[in-house]
């Protein structure tokens, strides 16, 4: 989770499209040799914290530890700082340097991290999967064709829908290894719309936007793109 050259910018870039609460960084900060921002996310902002490295151990604020695991364990207990808002932000989920990732996110956009359920003995689990989107669209039903708005999350090759953000059962979960494309859909008489071919239906979404709807269309490509590959590569051990 240390991204070396990073900018304040793209960090917020980063955590903010790509993130959850309490996802963090660290990177170099611009000011001066020795000296680190802890970038981590509260709710839809980031907050950066200067982190020092004296040489022989890593100053934040008053407190002086040892590594930066310490550091990390200890303000995985305990919060870092209180928001305005009131939300404390703790460090949960580290944001690995190394991700095979398409780069779609162009623009920084604030998606409200669902409620997981974690206790609090569980502040420093495994960094998220980060081929992961959510957000409402468009669906137009199977039998009725008429269009319904429904809250969807894009899980490792999951796709679910759910009625509503708050919801915790999904109505579906898609299958993404059984999809065969993904394309913009221009016969419907609404617009941003695309479509997702499985053997059986296709499933037609819609966007707020066309940048949205291109970004779901990019993710979701990339998936099948992924999962053809794992595909390949398996029938040729195979064969060999």
């Amino acid at each position: 989770w240390y991204h070396d050259n990073l900018t304040r910018h793209a960090a917020e870039a980063l955590l903010l499209s790509n993130g959850q609460d309490g996802s963090y960084l660290l990177r170099k900060s611009n000011e001066k040799e020795h000296l680190y921002s802890l970038s981590v996310r509260g709710k839809d902002s980031v907050k950066h914290f200067h982190v020092e490295h004296t040489g022989t151990s890593f100053k934040f604020g008053f407190n002086e530890f040892s590594s930066l695991k310490d550091l990390v364990m200890h303000f995985a207990n305990q919060p870092l700082i209180g928001s305005e808002t009131g939300t404390l932000i703790v460090l949960k989920h580290p944001y690995p340097r190394k991700v095979e990732e398409p780069s779609i996110y162009e623009s920084v956009r604030v998606h409200t991290a669902m409620q997981t359920g974690r206790t609090e003995s569980d502040l420093v689990p495994n960094a998220p999967s980060l081929g992961t989107k959510e957000g409402y669209l468009i669906k137009q039903g199977k039998i009725v064709k008429n269009w319904k708005t429904r809250w969807f999350t894009l899980h490792r090759n999951e796709l679910k829908y759910f009625k509503d953000q708050t919801a915790t059962e999904p109505i579906r979960a898609l299958d993404l290894t059984e999809c065969s494309a993904v394309q913009f859909d221009y016969s419907q008489e609404r617009v941003n719309c695309f479509c997702l071919v499985f053997p059986l239906r296709t499933y037609y979404l819609c966007a707020k936007t066309g940048i949205e709807a291109d970004e779901w269309i990019k993710i979701l490509r990339w998936k099948l793109s992924q999962i053809r590959k794992q595909l390949e590569q398996r029938n040729a051990s195979l064969s060999s």
